[in-house]
């Protein structure tokens, strides 16, 4: 059987997909399945990793049965994850010695903040691209290793591995031979050298992490290793992998420096490609790595904001408001124009570009006739709002943006989609394929396989769908951001 498929693992902050691609990028067959969070304590946020283990395999199985294919016509796999979030485990048994700490974790902002006043913060930025925050990996690891008894002592032995999610999945798909991560992940551990592309000695002793528990590093496209024959019914080799927010960016073919795209899912992520310049931000946006190949690193500045889906996922589990997240631009469709509501969902702090862990959310402006729709409205709004905050940044970093490629769950609902290029000035395109992060994932794994031959040819493959132009005044766009900005203000801890 000739292999001319690729499998893309997409392990996410609230599910685990797999999708099987053919070799035109179509998307095949898919399995999908729902990851619970744990909530430990308020801003505290888990997975169990044995969990996203399970799903993982039993989608990637799934995934194949509905492509009536078997493992034999996979030439590759290739895996793209929720960055930051960490895990811990034992290298003898391979069990993790702790839940898997959340990108939305909020427990180390002490840590986080005892660094800052120590100084540390601006050499942290000079290497790694990124602020002090609880968002990143470093400081996780360091909280594992300082809870769990007699783990630290175990770490300096060489006893434990630590990682990021696709770390931990290639190390459980290889039967624990390859302790690996990308580039683009292992940049988002507050660790990592950007510039120079290595673990960094200095800050490795700085935020207490022992060498001996990190991966090595390597390119996004390569041989990562292989399953073993037990998991999918054949080997099958790992040749692809990012985070999440790179994949996509991959997946929208934005592989030229001034292009931009948004990621919609729990959260919402803007990367802008920067080439080979790992451009400083002044407003503080992060400086990434976006992809690596032969060595040679693409970079990108990047806007984080960590709550999208997730805030319309609260007005359904936490208000009832809503029946299914889909439900919500009809809802928010009943609301009265120039409402004045506005929802700021701080609820594990304010990503980029306040950077503010002890925000927490609010709903401001309401009066008696505010109602359900209001709020909907409002917190569709929020999703808006936060992104023009970041299209801001970048511009005033010296951006030139001229559209902006959207993608993710939130993208389908065309009023938001409207409402967006109206808050933002700027065209909004939404491709044909909106799952642009396991694209990418396939287009990674599809590269080194020889399924396509170069990143430039990726180009060709993208397709929009629909371009939403502003249509609003802005005079009035301008006059809702202000109201934005005035409720972030009062919700803001310092």
């Amino acid at each position: 059987m000739t292999a001319k498929h690729v499998l893309a693992i997409d392990q996410g902050t609230t599910s685990t997909r797999a999708i099987v691609f053919d070799a035109e990028g179509r998307s095949v067959a898919s399995a999908q399945k729902e990851l619970p969070q744990i909530f430990p304590h308020p801003g505290w946020v888990e997975h169990d990793p044995e969990e996203i283990w399970s799903a993982t395999i039993e989608v990637c199985r799934g995934a194949l049965a509905k492509a009536k294919l078997d493992a034999r016509a996979i030439v590759g796999i290739g895996i793209t994850n929720q960055r930051e979030t960490t895990v811990v485990w034992d290298r003898a048994t391979g069990k993790p010695i702790h839940n898997a700490i959340v990108w939305q974790d909020r427990r180390t902002a002490d840590r986080c903040e005892e660094l800052k006043k120590a100084g540390h913060e601006q050499e942290i930025i000079d290497k790694t691209g990124l602020i002090l925050d609880p968002y990143f990996s470093g400081t996780k690891i360091d909280w594992i290793l300082n809870q769990v008894a007699g783990a630290r002592a175990a770490a300096e032995k060489g006893a434990l591995a630590a990682g990021t999610i696709e770390c931990f999945l290639l190390w459980r798909l290889t039967g624990g031979k390859v302790h690996a991560s990308d580039a683009t992940n292992a940049s988002r551990s507050l660790l990592f050298d950007i510039h120079k592309g290595m673990w960094d000695p200095a800050l490795l002793k700085l935020l207490r992490v022992p060498a001996a528990v990190l991966p090595n590093v390597v390119d996004c496209s390569g041989e990562f290793g292989v399953t073993t024959a037990d998991l999918l019914g054949a080997p099958v080799p790992v040749l692809g992998m990012a985070g999440d927010q790179q994949a996509a960016t991959v997946g929208q073919a934005c592989i030229k420096p001034g292009m931009v795209k948004a990621t919609y899912g729990t959260g919402c992520f803007a990367l802008l490609n920067t080439g080979s310049i790992a451009m400083r931000s002044h407003n503080r946006l992060l400086t990434t790595i976006a992809y690596q190949f032969r060595g040679r690193r693409t970079y990108a500045l990047e806007g984080s904001i960590f709550m999208a889906g997730a805030a319309v996922q609260w007005l359904r589990d936490g208000l009832h408001l809503i029946r299914t997240s889909g439900d919500v631009e009809a809802v928010a469709g009943q609301a009265k124009r120039d409402h004045g509501v506005y929802m700021v969902p701080a609820f594990v702090g304010l990503g980029a570009p306040y950077w503010d862990a002890g925000a927490r959310g609010a709903l401001l402006g309401l009066t008696r006739d505010s109602g359900p729709a209001e709020i909907a409205a409002a917190t569709l709004d929020s999703v808006c709002y936060q992104t023009r905050d970041l299209v801001d940044a970048m511009r005033s970093d010296g951006a030139r943006i001229d559209e902006l490629r959207v993608d993710g769950g939130m993208v389908v609902n065309n009023s938001l989609m409207q409402r967006l290029a109206d808050t933002l000035g700027t065209p909004v395109e939404r491709p044909k394929v909106t799952e642009t992060t396991a694209l990418g994932a396939a287009y990674l794994a599809g590269l080194h396989a020889g399924l396509w031959p170069s990143l430039e040819a990726l180009s060709a493959t993208w397709a929009l769908d629909r371009a939403f132009r502003p249509a609003e005044d802005t005079a009035s766009c301008d006059r809702r951001y202000a109201g934005w900005q005035d409720a972030v203000r009062r919700v803001r801890s310092s």
